[in-house]
């Protein structure tokens, strides 16, 4: 069983010194559960958290009480914390929501979308294909999270980004074990979408969208366990 004395030299992050403790340790946590340096089904010690954060035993309870009730996180009776496995199912649904979501942002942004944002979402682009290139996992789940996130400020719709906001995290964690399986067929299909948008066309923008996270959803499933 895997516990959190094996943490990966310099995942954790450092602790922000603003707002309350158990928040900052919160967040560092989610953190490393969404970048999977924390592995689904691994064994969470209050002691080596607190230890790895340069924290007391209190906020680290505290946080993963509130991770728990979040579904990050699952408080097992006699035997503590472990990170939350997801199932098939909680990943369908929620890669389904997020290709509702992430294809209107993407008919919007085709109709909102002006040369700056373009030129934006090409350089984002390239740095994602650069990342792919080296073989940098990281650094792609990184620029593909702040892709869509770009795409979605462009929907210009404060709802749909609030509704996107929610399910974000959890669609960087689905992502992180495919991203290495989708590739650079992910970045083209990038190019693509950014092509639809810098030609004002919604409905091809929102195909090459609905498509590309569909593929995703599909990785994920077809992955290796």
């Amino acid at each position: 069983m895997l516990s959190t004395t094996g943490l990966p030299q310099g995942a954790v992050p450092k602790l922000e010194r603003p707002g309350p403790l158990r928040d900052r340790v919160y967040e560092a946590l989610l953190e490393l559960i969404t970048t999977r340096a924390l592995q689904p089904g691994q064994h969470l010690v209050e002691n080596e958290l607190a230890g790895h954060l340069g924290v007391s035993r209190q906020p680290v309870r505290e946080a993963l009480q509130r991770l728990n009730t979040e579904g990050w996180v699952d408080l097992r009776p006699a035997q503590g914390a472990f990170v939350h496995e997801p199932t098939e199912e909680e990943a369908d649904q929620l890669l389904t929501v997020r290709t509702l979501l992430e294809a209107e942002a993407a008919r919007l942004a085709a109709a909102n979308a002006g040369a700056a944002a373009i030129d934006a979402l090409e350089e984002m682009c390239a740095e994602g294909e650069r990342a792919v290139a080296d073989d940098d996992v990281d650094a792609a789940v990184a620029m593909n999270a702040r892709l869509h996130a770009k795409v979605m400020e462009l929907a210009g719709n404060a709802v749909l980004a609030e509704l996107a906001a929610q399910v974000d995290r959890r669609v960087r964690w689905y992502y992180t074990p495919v991203a290495r399986q989708r590739g650079r067929q992910s970045w083209n299909e990038h190019r693509e979408l950014i092509a639809a948008i810098a030609d004002r066309d919604e409905q091809r923008a929102t195909a090459v969208m609905r498509a590309h996270t569909e593929h995703t959803r599909k990785s994920y499933h077809e992955r290796e366990k």
